[in-house]
């Protein structure tokens, strides 16, 4: 095994303490927490004090007194990009929040720096990469459905998460080439919001793209701005139509169905594929893998196995889908800079889900105008 490599956090937003920290720290044979950084003295220390690590308001100085190697960058929404930029400067890979970077010039300038100083680049950009879309990417891969010929982020996560969820289905190697969007906003009768815990008039904005790729396919993506937290907007579906079959996720936020289909033997009536979540011990633990009996001679079985379970029963972290998809982007970055190679989804993609929201944007205001991709960079 190579040695683990020296990680700091960067950043004091909420997911450094609660999540990115707990991650590392699971993760003794591949990383290290060996410090934090934050913009203010205070709130580096506290932060230090809960993770058990030194705490740093000078990068730099964390650097040489630590070793570190690897970057987290976990700060307020806006500054991604400012920091994200500044980690890289200072020498760092990173595991970079999203978006990458609010604005395209900003999402250039880190992937050039990077670039320039042989530094990897990988982006928190976890939806897809949960366990039941992982099982259904499987499904993909092997054939079994055929060519996924359109792909829908229904209310599945907003803005670029939706949109990675959407082309997720039809191969991040897919190239978008036009975007129509139209973007809205409405008045909401008083209602309770479950993250901030008010209750009163709300307004919503709703995006709605039709993304055209250079093969022909296309990708659909909805999205409403209180799709979390609302007791009106309870939907949450992604789904895709392929040669052979379709997939589709229907349910509410915290509790979702999947619901994937071929055919019957005579051609005549759809045949479901069952998916069976294993877990350590019959009456519960830690997830192990999810296995899919599909009914299809050619491939009766596909299988996607939890990257953290280990042979050891009873030891494994008993980890949630999200936090095995957040811990998968760092384990993504910490190969790509241990084998040389490229992390699985990098900055580039996360450049352009970005990109694609943009484009919608643009689309709208321009009064549902086509517009064409590659943005001007």
């Amino acid at each position: 095994m190579p040695e683990p490599l020296r990680v700091a956090i960067v950043g004091t937003a909420a997911r450094s303490d609660y999540l990115y920290g707990p991650i590392v720290q699971a993760l003794p044979e591949h990383v290290t927490l060996v410090g934090v950084w934050g913009r203010g003295e205070e709130s580096a220390r506290r932060l230090g004090e809960s993770l058990g690590v030194p705490h740093f308001t000078d990068l730099g100085r964390l650097i040489r007194e630590t070793g570190a190697q690897v970057g987290i960058v976990s700060v307020a929404y806006a500054a991604n990009g400012e920091v994200g930029l500044m980690a890289v400067e200072h020498g760092l890979h990173v595991l970079l929040e999203t978006p990458i970077a609010h604005d395209l010039r900003e999402a250039d300038a880190i992937i050039g720096a990077a670039r320039s100083r042989g530094l990897k680049v990988e982006v928190a950009e976890q939806f897809h990469r949960r366990p039941p879309e992982q099982i259904k990417l499987r499904l993909i891969e092997s054939g079994v459905f055929g060519r996924v010929y359109s792909s829908f982020s229904d209310f599945a996560g907003h803005g670029y998460h939706g949109v990675s969820v959407m082309r997720s289905y039809l191969g991040f190697g897919a190239r978008p080439v036009r975007v129509v969007g139209m973007v809205r906003d409405y008045r909401l009768t008083p209602h309770w919001s479950f993250l901030a815990d008010t209750r009163g008039e709300r307004t919503e904005t709703q995006e709605h793209a039709l993304v055209e790729f250079e093969d022909g396919r296309l990708g659909v993506f909805h999205w409403t701005s209180v799709g979390y937290d609302s007791p009106l907007r309870w939907w949450r579906s992604s789904r895709f139509l392929a040669e052979k079959g379709m997939g589709v996720t229907v349910g509410m936020a915290h509790s979702q169905d999947e619901r994937l289909t071929l055919l019957t033997p005579d051609g005549e009536a759809p045949q479901f594929i069952t998916l069976e979540r294993r877990l350590e011990r019959n009456d519960g633990g830690a997830l192990r893998s999810i296995v899919a009996h599909t009914g299809d001679p050619g491939h009766p079985t596909v299988v996607w196995d939890n990257p953290f379970a280990s042979a050891r029963k009873g030891h494994n972290p008993q980890w949630h889908d999200d936090e095995i998809a957040v811990a998968s982007c760092l384990m993504s970055l910490v190969d790509a800079v241990h084998t040389g190679g490229e992390p699985t989804y990098g900055g580039e993609q996360a450049r352009l889900d970005q990109e694609i929201v943009l484009a919608m944007q643009q689309s709208s205001r321009e009064g549902g105008q086509p517009v064409e991709l590659p943005l001007e960079r």
